[in-house]
């Protein structure tokens, strides 16, 4: 056994302490760059649920997790300052395609600044080189976007959903909640990790899943 091999655990807790620190950073960056951030409890809630999302769809369209990042704090802060002209016009279609038409400007910008970085640093000697290969990466444009955000967008709902929850139920049973419908561990795995009884394992599916599905109507009625 290779002892120096890192868990699949260890790999996600890595990963996710990773994109934490991205998030805070970007967090606290974006606040800074706002000239008002009234209400700042809502933007909060709105940063906390949304940028993920709008992180992941960047980073599978091929951007670099920095230009990801930066993407993330673009859109919202795009989104910050349109809301005060109310840009936004419900009539006009659902939340979910805005933001993620928003996003898509977005990414877009970070593939037009990452050419022209690209031109600006290349010598006129392998000008041509380096253009090929930025252009192999292309901008993600129609249904290929579309159908990217879909899959991330329902991922992304359930996870903002779980948050949430966490919030609200006792860690224990939380904890119970995740290995059991979560990570799809089966009862008698949970019962004996865990040190819980079996009536606890279906007690907590039950409390926490009902709240969970509580949590996943109201943001699917956010988006509307």
């Amino acid at each position: 056994m290779d002892f120096l091999k890192m868990s699949d655990e260890e790999e996600d807790k890595e990963r996710d302490e990773m994109l934490q620190s991205g998030f805070a950073k970007t967090r606290k960056s974006l606040i800074a760059r706002l000239d008002n951030w009234e209400d700042q409890r809502t933007w909060d809630e709105f940063y906390q649920t949304y940028w993920r999302l709008i992180y992941s769809v960047a980073l599978k369209s091929g951007l670099r997790s920095e230009e990801a990042f930066d993407c993330v704090q673009e859109t919202i802060l795009s989104i910050a300052k349109q809301s005060k002209k109310q840009l936004y016009d419900p009539e006009q279609g659902s939340f979910k395609t805005w933001l993620m038409n928003m996003t898509r400007w977005r990414i877009n910008d970070q593939f037009r600044k990452r050419k022209k970085d690209t031109a600006m640093t290349a010598g006129f000697a392998d000008d041509e080189r380096k253009t090929a290969v930025i252009d192999r990466v292309e901008d993600p444009k129609g249904d290929v976007l579309d159908r990217l955000w879909e899959v991330e967008w329902k991922k992304n709902i359930a996870d903002a959903a779980l948050a949430r929850v966490k919030s609200q139920v006792s860690p224990k049973q939380y904890q119970i909640f995740d290995c059991y419908v979560v990570k799809q561990w089966d009862a008698k795995k949970v019962q004996d990790r865990l040190g819980v009884s079996m009536a606890q394992v279906y007690l907590a599916k039950h409390r926490v899943g009902s709240v969970l599905k509580k949590e996943l109507a109201k943001l699917e009625k956010e988006s509307e």
